[in-house]
């Protein structure tokens, strides 16, 4: 398989050069570009295309701004937040714009190449300890809506299936092995899963199961 194309925005070069640094010693990544602002990484994503950015969140033009304009113009660039935030409304803001990951500085190089493998295979990934928290934050915004549309009252048994693996934490190809379908038709059920439930990534339809047993 091909290297993952990634490109690292961060305005304080010293880290930026240490996380480049991880990502090429793990072996199965090529650094394409890299940045100090939210206007370096736009410029990136128009020109380059990578497979991933990863943003910092307080950045000279602000990460996030970055990241609803890339998200909006290239929905196919995975986009990661490499940040000290820790605020739950930073992380669901992120979420809302189109962020696929959402990971705190600091954490081992084994772990932030996994996480960034894992985004671009398809998946989304909050850092474990605010994933709770931010479980709360989405039932508080999303409640009122859910309750007056019942999205989820509209999804099919076989939506229901793949939802519910999803939750445990399964990726496309293996939610496809345990439940005997292609994973081509996973994805298709996926899309379908998200805009009934209104959500804009499988971390929130996920934690939208975690939820109603809550």
């Amino acid at each position: 398989m091909a290297n993952v194309r990634v490109a690292v925005i961060d305005d304080h070069p010293l880290l930026r050069a240490g996380v480049i640094h991880s990502l090429k010693t793990a072996g199965d990544f090529d650094v394409v570009a890299e940045g100090g602002s939210a206007h370096d990484a736009i410029a990136i994503a128009q020109n380059l295309r990578p497979d991933a950015i990863l943003l910092d969140v307080n950045m000279p033009g602000l990460g996030l701004e970055a990241a609803l304009q890339i998200s909006k113009a290239h929905p196919n660039i995975r986009l990661i937040m490499l940040t000290i935030c820790d605020l739950d409304d930073c992380v669901a803001t992120c979420l809302e714009a189109g962020v696929a990951g959402y990971v705190l500085k600091g954490t081992s190089p084994a772990e932030l190449a996994r996480v960034v493998r894992s985004v671009c295979e398809g998946e989304s990934y909050v850092t474990p300890a605010l994933a709770a928290r931010i479980l709360t934050k989405i039932r508080v915004r999303t409640a009122p809506k859910a309750k007056a549309q019942s999205p989820q009252n509209d999804l099919t048994s076989r939506e229901e299936a793949v939802l519910d693996q999803l939750a445990l934490g399964l990726k496309n190809k293996e939610i496809a092995r345990v439940l005997s379908l292609s994973e081509k038709t996973v994805k298709h059920y996926m899309t379908s899963i998200m805009q009934k439930l209104q959500v804009r990534s499988r971390l929130e339809a996920a934690l939208r199961v975690k939820e109603r047993s809550v």
